[in-house]
C-alpha cells in the first residue's frame, strides 16, 4: 500500500475492503504520473496529470459517499483523517456553483494575479478570445465552471473538444 500515511496499527473501518482496490489503483496512477518522463514539457505541465488523477480519486469517493450513498460516515471520516481523501475539495462540491471544481488551487485567491480566482472558474462563453480554451497554468483545467463541464467533470487540457463545445461569445450575448 502506497498511502501517504500508514495506519498506526489500527484496523480500517468496515467497508474499506470494498473500495481498497480502486484507491490502490488511483495511488498507482499517481505514482506513475510522478515518475513519468518530463523531457520536452514546460515546468507547470508536470503537475497537470497529478491534479487530474487527484480529482478523479476524490470524485470516486464523493460519488460513493453522497451520490450512491454506499459508504458509511466513519469510513469517509477515516479516509479524510488519513489524507487519502481531500475533505476540503469534496465539501466544496456539495455547494452550488462548485459542483465540478477542479482543485482547491483554483479558488485560492493568493495564488493568482489581482487577488482573484483562476480563469478556469470563468465560463468559457464569458472569456476573451485569447483565453477561451487555454488551460490554467497551475492545474491544467480549461473550465470547471458550472455548466461548462463535459461528462460531469471539468474540461481538462487533454479533453477532446468539438467546435460545438466552445461557445461563441457573440452568440451568448444575443441569447
Amino acid at each position: 500500500m502506497a498511502y501517504r500515511r500508514r495506519l498506526k496499527n489500527k484496523k480500517p473501518p468496515a467497508g474499506w475492503e470494498l473500495i481498497e482496490e480502486v484507491i490502490e489503483d488511483f495511488e498507482a496512477q499517481l505514482k506513475e504520473a510522478v515518475n513519468e518522463e518530463h523531457e520536452g514539457r514546460r515546468k507547470n505541465e508536470l503537475t497537470w496529470k497529478i491534479n487530474r488523477i487527484h480529482w478523479e480519486k476524490n470524485r470516486f469517493i464523493y460519488d460513493v459517499m453522497y451520490v450512491r450513498k454506499a459508504m458509511q460516515r466513519d469510513l469517509y471520516d477515516w479516509l479524510v483523517r488519513e489524507k487519502i481523501a481531500d475533505g476540503a475539495l469534496i465539501s466544496k462540491w456539495r455547494k452550488p456553483g462548485y459542483e465540478i471544481l477542479c482543485s482547491m488551487l483554483a479558488i485560492q485567491k493568493g495564488n493568482h494575479n489581482f487577488g482573484t480566482t483562476s480563469h478556469c472558474r470563468v465560463p468559457m462563453a464569458l472569456r476573451g478570445a485569447q483565453q477561451r480554451i487555454t488551460p490554467d497554468v497551475q492545474i491544467g483545467c480549461i473550465s470547471c465552471a458550472s455548466g461548462d463541464g463535459k461528462f460531469g467533470q471539468p474540461v481538462w487540457w487533454n479533453t477532446p473538444l468539438d467546435e460545438d463545445d466552445v461557445p461563441d461569445a457573440a452568440e451568448q450575448h444575443r441569447a
